[in-house]
């Protein structure tokens, strides 16, 4: 397997060593209930942050993706059969953090006929049923485009649809998607708008994309129904995934939230460790009105 070089992180990236006492209470309830993060999976820079504030993105359906993105951390390969008790366990976990605003998000199953949508559903009712004040946010995968199993998530009634388009249109091969995907991509988040869902999509900077593209980008998010845009730094999770061309500095990431706010979105967060869901629940609010 080829090596990629690393590039030394400057001094605004350094994340300290995940640590705390909610940290560590977290780990200890997910090991127990055999529950993934996608926190934990895509050696998110923002964990112990997040966990010691009872907050953690849930990754549903195993921790195994039937695709392969050469940015992503998550092993791929046969992924093991659905778990049926997951969603209690999701359940359980959420009571434990006393959440107030869940994110979910999975692998891609296109090993699934549904791609895995009813397992999406059936976590989204089992935290509607039990826990009716919670509010959830889902970050699915493109589920091929296959909109009758867009319906089967939406139907459930998430609070927050999230797809990320990841990249611009150009770096889809350099990450190892099919150029059209970028297409079916904009499919997804502009037909669920149309099914009147608060709509969010997120992206990463520093793989060799030019201010044009990232404008473009923009334009095309807008136009295919986005409300609520995260921008962050693309960090190499492994020697093995694709290096980093740029890091960007934190006025160039004031300036990139500032040129997105311009486009139209409702909120737009941008910065160096910022992922999908970080800060999830302050998006929604600002949206919501709430």
């Amino acid at each position: 397997m080829e090596i990629k070089v690393r590039k030394p992180k400057p001094q605004w990236l350094k994340a300290g060593i995940p640590a705390g006492d909610n940290y560590f209470k977290i780990k200890k309830a997910l090991e127990k209930r055999n529950l993934c993060t996608i926190c934990q999976s895509a050696k998110c820079p923002n964990i112990s942050e997040c966990w010691n504030n009872y907050h953690a993105t849930f990754l549903i359906m195993g921790d195994t993706c039937t695709r392969n993105c050469t940015f992503c951390s998550v092993k791929s390969g046969t992924p093991q059969p659905l778990d049926t008790l997951e969603p209690r366990r999701v359940l359980e976990m959420t009571e434990i953090m006393k959440a107030k605003y869940v994110v979910i998000t999975s692998v891609t199953r296109d090993d699934l006929e549904d791609g895995g949508s009813s397992h999406f559903a059936a976590v989204i009712k089992e935290l509607k049923t039990h826990k009716p004040e919670v509010k959830i946010e889902v970050l699915i995968p493109d589920f091929k485009g296959n909109t009758r199993d867009i319906d089967t998530v939406l139907e459930a009634g998430p609070d927050v649809l999230n797809h990320n388009l990841e990249t611009v249109h150009r770096l889809y091969p350099h990450v190892n998607r099919a150029p059209q995907n970028y297409h079916v991509s904009l499919g997804v988040l502009k037909y669920s708008k149309a099914k009147g869902a608060v709509i969010k999509s997120g992206i990463m900077v520093g793989l060799g994309e030019t201010g044009d593209e990232l404008k473009e980008t923009f334009q095309d998010l807008r136009n295919n129904g986005v409300d609520l845009l995260t921008i962050g730094q693309y960090l190499q999770p492994t020697r093995q995934n694709i290096p980093v061309e740029k890091y960007y500095t934190p006025g160039e990431f004031e300036e990139l939230k500032e040129t997105a706010l311009s486009f139209g979105f409702i909120d737009a967060v941008s910065g160096p460790f910022v992922r999908s869901s970080y800060n999830a629940d302050r998006m929604y609010r600002k949206c919501s009105g709430e």
